[in-house]
């Protein structure tokens, strides 16, 4: 019978719980502080933590925080107070798999439950993750190994990226990999949806609710319910859609158009644009409260300039795929007109320069001339340069020599600092700002 520990002050609180999970089939033991359950967790291994995020000896955060540094199999989630979406960002950046509000609805506690106990080992990654993000350099394993922890949890996930870098690509990964992976992956384009018709088509509608509307409809949130809502072009809602969207997320209820009653729904929301959403909170065009519920861990999808060490054998696999059994080849000279392009549109340009290559050759072969790349965008193939503009080519440069410095160091951040002679504060601030997790 797999066992959950419960960390809660209150005693009611403590046996609702105790007897919802008994019901399921589960053993609870019950505590009352930190110093109780840091205690109990060296004691023997559970399946599952909820605790509360008030507790007389600390907060509930410390607990989280202790789990994921000494019990990283066993995942926690916390229970805050109504309204405090505050607390619930931070334990979920801490490392919580999910949150609940008080006064806690039994079937959202069971839908949390259930989906904890379908989590993967730590470390396991099923084989599609080697087919749905290619390539080896150190910029790519290092975003397949921040997806595999990602799907452990249930915390709200922005990606970052420029358009064609891989970022739906990258959603549906997590996705694949976390315990919503039986249950609907919802893609949405905000940006093509008109304005008038968001919130309808986001929340559903009720027959009669406006004109033409004859049926009583789903929404997004609806059809996504059990699985994952990936918004993409987040930066492109309107600003009115984007108040009650933090309310969704948020609460976890939707009231659909012309409805006077909220449904729980249990979603979880994936977000991505090419647009820079902080400087987008700055110009007033986003939300900022909305920008932090969404922002709690952000994945950045690297340009493919940066790893250019994964241009052939991406296209290599491209041709694999297009050709079928045709067994298409880049020549010598081809290849090396890939490396030197500058690829604005990243992997998913790359994809319609080969699909182009491979309708106009008359061989096995792709030549340079099959490529027809833009005379402008190609340059004598430098070392490790290609047609970068100066920033792209020191940014790139400086990237590589931090991985590398990381990677001599098994990731201790203060040696690496030590070997490329900076202080340990100029490291973390290079760091952040070239998104190196």
């Amino acid at each position: 019978m797999p066992r959950v520990l419960v960390v809660d002050d209150e005693p009611d609180i403590r046996e609702l719980i105790d007897l919802t999970l008994c019901r399921m089939g589960l053993h609870a033991v019950c505590v009352g502080s930190v110093s109780e359950a840091k205690a109990v967790l060296d004691a023997e291994p559970f399946a599952l933590c909820l605790t509360d995020m008030r507790l007389p000896d600390g907060e509930g955060l410390a607990i989280v925080e202790y789990i994921a540094a000494h019990h990283a199999r066993t995942p926690v989630a916390v229970i805050t107070a109504y309204g405090s979406a505050g607390n619930a960002v931070a334990a979920l950046k801490a490392g919580a798999f999910d949150y609940l509000a008080k006064p806690v609805g039994l079937d959202q506690l069971r839908t949390l439950v259930k989906s904890a106990l379908k989590l993967p080992e730590v470390g396991a990654a099923p084989a599609v993750a080697a087919q749905s993000l290619l390539g080896d350099s150190a910029c790519m394993q290092q975003v397949r190994e921040l997806i595999g922890k990602l799907a452990r949890s249930q915390a709200p996930i922005y990606i970052s990226g420029e358009s064609g870098s891989g970022k739906e690509r990258a959603a549906r990964l997590i996705h694949a990999q976390s315990p919503r992976q039986a249950a609907p992956f919802v893609p949405v384009n905000c940006g093509a949806i008109p304005e008038t018709l968001v919130e309808s088509e986001f929340f559903g509608y009720r027959k009669g609710a406006f004109t033409g509307a004859d049926a009583e409809r789903e929404g997004f949130f609806q059809a996504a319910d059990g699985g994952t809502l990936f918004l993409d072009e987040v930066a492109d809602l309107p600003l009115a859609m984007q108040v009650k969207l933090l309310r969704a997320i948020q609460e976890k209820r939707v009231r659909k158009v012309g409805s006077v009653t909220e449904e729980a729904v249990d979603v979880r929301i994936i977000c991505a644009t090419h647009k820079n959403l902080r400087h987008a909170v700055e110009e007033g065009l986003f939300r900022q409260d909305l920008y932090y519920r969404l922002n709690v861990i952000e994945l950045r999808m690297p340009p493919l300039r940066e790893r250019r060490e994964d241009i052939v054998p991406l296209a290599e696999a491209l041709l694999a795929r297009m050709g079928g059994n045709m067994g298409l080849t880049l020549s010598p000279e081809a290849a090396d007109a890939l490396l030197a392009y500058a690829f604005p549109g990243n992997v998913r340009e790359l994809e319609n320069v080969l699909e182009r290559a491979v309708a106009l050759s008359s061989g096995q072969r792709i030549e340079v001339a099959d490529l027809r790349l833009e005379p402008d965008a190609v340059e004598a193939v430098l070392p490790g340069r290609g047609a970068e503009n100066l920033d792209d080519y020191l940014n790139r440069l400086e990237r590589q020599a931090i991985l590398e410095a990381l990677e001599k160091t098994g990731g201790n951040r203060t040696a690496a600092a030590r070997l490329l002679g900076v202080t340990f504060r100029s490291l973390r601030y290079r760091l952040e700002r070239l998104g190196i997790e």
